[in-house]
């Protein structure tokens, strides 16, 4: 499988965690109100998530072990346990978003009240979790998920002043209408939802699961490169669709109505078809990550069997986590709560979470103990640190400047 297609993880790893619900919600939201002014904030994203997702599938793949197990046995079982709570509630937001996510686009789709699909939604997702098999999940719910170039399209279709848009993102600036600290804010959500924490534990676990090894570093590098990047780009596409036809009208999104409102301007029927697709494929795969990344997390830093490839009565516990994850999340959701404000705070929340994953990757990655002559080299290790510095600025600033500005309102 790896030979035939080994950029699958990487891609998967990408459209479920760089262009899910929550990625979609706040590129639209800031396209209709920043315009591309924040269009750095996803390179700064891109660059730094090819180094982490790098960092943590070489260490997965030169020590065998995972993001989880790692984090154990470098800070001890309390702080350990600590990161625990913090990622795991952060895993069951998202998911819950996700799942929200999947039931809004099949609304979308067939006019359906949501809360019906809620339901359909989970059942689908533990579904595929109990029966299908990883290598498949992984191909089908990525490569479905490459329909949201359809977003890329419909901005050519739209032939919007590029020049305009140029001028939108360079020099990078809040325009005038708008307060520093929301613009900052946003700044914050954006790079909260490039770098979410699940990404990682996917990203580790599943190289484990694949059962890479230190040859296999060509592939985790060439995972890294196509899939962030790729992600990086559709997002871009998402904002500036938003900036084209939503800013000008004064619309700022509060509904996934009025994110693919520009590509049913441009392309009409048969292209929102082929978008919606994507993201039925895109929210679905993100929630078969954090779903699988709840059930890593527990059963990695509990020391059980774990894996998608044991079958359920041989990870009891493993499957039985991501049961409970699931259930929770739809719980929640057939509360009433808006998908939209769950997904807006879980890219924040994920801001706050970061530095708590980061740091022993980076720390790891250092270590020869662990890692050999496969360390980090300089240069690498200068980027690791500046990453460093910004994801903890990230995650200091995130709630006050939440509270600052109310949620970005």
């Amino acid at each position: 499988m790896k030979k035939v297609m080994g950029a699958a993880l990487g891609i998967l790893t990408a459209i479920g965690g760089f262009v899910d619900i929550g990625d979609l919600v706040t590129n639209a939201v800031v396209g209709s109100r920043f315009g591309l002014s924040l269009v750095w904030v996803v390179v700064l994203g891109v660059v730094g998530i090819c180094r982490f997702a790098n960092m943590s599938g070489r260490v997965a793949a030169v020590s065998g072990r995972a993001t989880f197990e790692i984090i154990r046995e470098r800070l001890g079982p309390r702080a350990a346990g600590a990161n625990l709570v913090a990622s795991f509630a952060i895993n069951l937001l998202t998911l819950t978003a996700e799942i929200g996510g999947i039931a809004l686009a099949l609304h979308l789709a067939s006019s359906v009240e949501p809360r019906l699909w809620i339901p359909v939604a989970g059942l689908a997702v533990w579904l595929v979790l109990w029966r299908v098999k990883f290598d498949v999940m992984e191909n089908v719910a990525g490569l479905l998920g490459l329909l949201l170039i359809g977003f890329a399209v419909a901005l050519f279709l739209l032939g919007p002043d590029w020049g305009e848009l140029l001028r939108q993102a360079v020099p990078p600036s809040p325009p005038a209408n708008e307060h520093p600290a929301a613009y900052w804010y946003y700044a914050v959500a954006l790079f909260g939802a490039a770098m979410t924490p699940y990404e990682v534990f996917f990203f580790s676990s599943g190289a484990v699961e694949e059962r890479w090894t230190a040859k296999d570093l060509a592939t985790n590098r060439v995972n890294v490169l196509i899939g962030f990047p790729l992600g990086g780009m559709l997002s871009v596409t998402i904002a500036a669709c938003a900036a084209v036809v939503l800013l000008p009208a004064g619309i700022e999104v509060s509904s996934l109505s009025q994110i693919v409102l520009p590509v049913a301007q441009a392309g009409g029927v048969m292209l929102l078809a082929v978008v919606l697709v994507g993201i039925v494929a895109a929210t679905f795969g993100a929630a078969l990550e954090t779903a699988l990344s709840s059930g890593y997390s527990l059963a990695q830093y509990m020391g059980w069997s774990w894996g998608k490839f044991r079958r359920p009565a041989h990870a009891a516990r493993f499957h039985l986590t991501m049961i409970v994850a699931v259930l929770l999340g739809v719980g929640i959701l057939m509360t009433s709560v808006d998908p939209v404000t769950v997904t807006e705070m879980s890219v924040v929340f994920s801001a706050v979470a970061l530095p708590l994953t980061y740091v022993p990757i980076l720390v790891v990655a250092n270590d020869p103990q662990y890692m050999g002559r496969y360390v980090n080299g300089r240069v690498v290790n200068a980027l690791g640190t500046v990453y460093l510095v910004i994801v903890v600025v990230a995650a200091l600033a995130a709630i006050p400047l939440m509270i600052a500005t109310g949620a970005g309102s």
